[in-house]
């Protein structure tokens, strides 16, 4: 937390990727990074990405960048706290991929505004993705599924394009499964929802 986080913070103010990365040739945005498992696997797995990561607990902002210095990751930047400010910071059409994986799904109709997906915050994603980018939702929470199809599909710059269920039943060919996955704490099998910015 002393050594490792100050250098791969990422920046106060405007966060333009290609100038944190400039031998990267993709940028991807990770929003709640957990223990940083999903994170750090596909770091390692895609050296010429970079990655953006926002995580609000400092539990797992430790364990992540234990996982990043094990592995000598050097495409990576973090922020602790809520990702919605990051967001507003990162340039326009600057990211191919936005995941946002096992969020917390607020099961309270009265917690339902604290859910990351809303109308506003799938505008700022819209904002930032390059034209063909992904946004890929994953919940094991029947009533977060919905709720992410009817506010992503509500934005006219999200196309869900999937033709069958196994397009949301199967895990994408990229998927790294997380901690939090396995346990399996929802109600229902994970549920895989890649948007398309179009």
């Amino acid at each position: 937390m002393e050594t490792l986080l100050p250098d791969i913070a990422a920046p106060e103010g405007a966060v333009d990727p290609a100038a944190l990365f400039p031998s990267a040739a993709r940028f991807a945005v990770e929003i709640g990074f957990g223990a940083g498992d999903h994170l750090a696997a596909q770091a390692a797995r895609s050296t010429s990405t970079g990655f953006i990561a926002a995580e609000f607990f400092m539990e797992g902002v430790g364990k992540a960048l234990a996982r990043i210095d094990d592995a000598g990751l050097a495409n990576i930047r973090l922020m602790v706290g809520d990702a919605r400010p990051l967001l507003e910071r990162i340039a326009p059409a600057s990211v191919d991929i936005v995941y946002l994986l096992f969020p917390d799904p607020w099961p309270k109709r009265r917690h339902w505004k604290r859910r990351f997906i809303s109308p506003e915050t799938v505008v700022e994603i819209a904002r930032i993705l390059k034209p063909g980018g992904r946004l890929r939702v994953a919940t094991d929470v029947k009533s977060y599924a919905a709720w992410t199809l009817l506010h992503v599909r509500a934005n006219p710059a999200f196309c869900w394009c999937a033709r069958s269920p196994a397009d949301w039943r199967t895990p994408p060919q990229d998927h790294v499964g997380t901690r939090y996955e396995r346990k399996g704490l929802g109600d229902s099998a994970p549920i895989f929802m890649d948007f398309e910015r179009v």
